[in-house]
């Protein structure tokens, strides 16, 4: 079937999303971003002093909210324990489940809102790989950071390294603090759940879950406000990045001879090409009606004199050529 955004122009062959192609891409992108980030693992010095250089900052500009929350957090387990459940589980359940949501009830606005996200998860790998950072749980007990994750490993299925598993801590890479795209992925569910959610308690949870996470990563020591913050931005700079990626994918897809799914145009509505050709006067061109079908109550075109052909001059016009006058306007 041809689709057109825009009445008038060229139609251009379109097909719509499949799963069963989106779930290996989204695979592929996760599975080449936990690659990446294992790769990116830099020398523990340079991390540490990152990790430093960054909570210098905070203390001059008085941001080290982690400092307050993660003694809290240590002290009250009600509070602690849940976090750690939060940090351990979220992460990697509601995003997924944003996605699928966004696939099945808002499909003209998934393909945009996942480029955005894949976007933003690969400019997020460049800033793990140029700047290591070492999380404020893995500095020396001196600085007064109490690893929350190990303190209450007994609740959980992780042990003494971050959110991994008992045993599996080896293949995450405990250095890649820098950005936290535990925010910035609750940031990007925040908005698609804002934008589209349609009632008011989605968007108090669009509000409520990025901003608990952001808490929630720094009570734990698992991330500086720095980081938090850089966790906001890096989604920006893959917001920006969007639609240029999008054409991108779409010349390739064209010089591929691959169908491209139909973009969604503000204010307009696709029109199905028919027999016709696009931007034709025709009343049915694109609407696929049947010669000499009309929509109800509508007005037929009055011919010009002599326009018909073999109509002889001065013959009085008529609509249908049966010697009937046309109807008054």
């Amino acid at each position: 079937m041809l689709r057109t955004d825009v009445p008038g122009t060229e139609a251009v062959p379109r097909t719509r999303l499949r799963w069963w192609t989106e779930l290996p891409i989204i695979l592929l992108v996760y599975g080449a971003y936990s690659a990446g980030r294992l790769l990116a693992r830099g020398d523990v010095t340079s991390a540490v002093d990152h990790g430093l250089a960054i909570l210098r900052v905070e203390k001059f500009f008085y941001l080290n909210a982690e400092h307050p929350l993660n003694r809290l957090f240590t002290r009250e387990p009600w509070i602690g324990i849940p976090a750690d459940f939060w940090y351990a589980s979220l992460h990697y359940m509601v995003t997924p489940a944003v996605l699928i949501w966004l696939f099945r009830s808002r499909t003209v606005r998934y393909r945009a809102a996942r480029t955005w996200l894949m976007a933003s998860t690969f400019v997020g790998l460049i800033g793990f790989t140029l700047l290591p950072t070492c999380p404020p749980r893995l500095l020396s007990a001196s600085h007064g950071f109490v690893d929350t994750m190990a303190q209450y490993s007994d609740y959980g299925w992780w042990g003494g390294e971050a959110s991994a598993p008992r045993g599996l801590g080896g293949m995450t890479n405990q250095y890649a603090a820098m950005p936290s795209l535990h925010v910035g992925w609750a940031l990007w569910c925040g908005v698609i759940l804002w934008r589209y959610g349609g009632t008011r308690f989605t968007k108090v949870l669009g509000v409520a879950y990025p901003l608990i996470t952001t808490i929630v990563v720094m009570g734990t020591a698992n991330h500086y406000f720095l980081d938090a913050l850089a966790g906001a931005v890096v989604m920006g700079i893959g917001l920006l990045v969007t639609r240029p990626v999008l054409r991108v994918a779409d010349m390739v897809r064209a010089r591929l001879g691959v169908r491209t799914p139909a973009p969604v145009t503000a204010g307009r509505t696709p029109v199905t090409a028919g027999p016709h050709a696009a931007g034709s006067s025709i009343v049915s061109a694109g609407c696929q009606t049947s010669t000499g079908e009309q929509f109800p109550r509508q007005r037929k075109v009055r011919a010009t004199p002599g326009a018909e052909q073999g109509a002889e001059p001065g013959a009085s016009p008529t609509d249908a050529g049966d010697g009937a006058p046309a109807p008054a306007r």
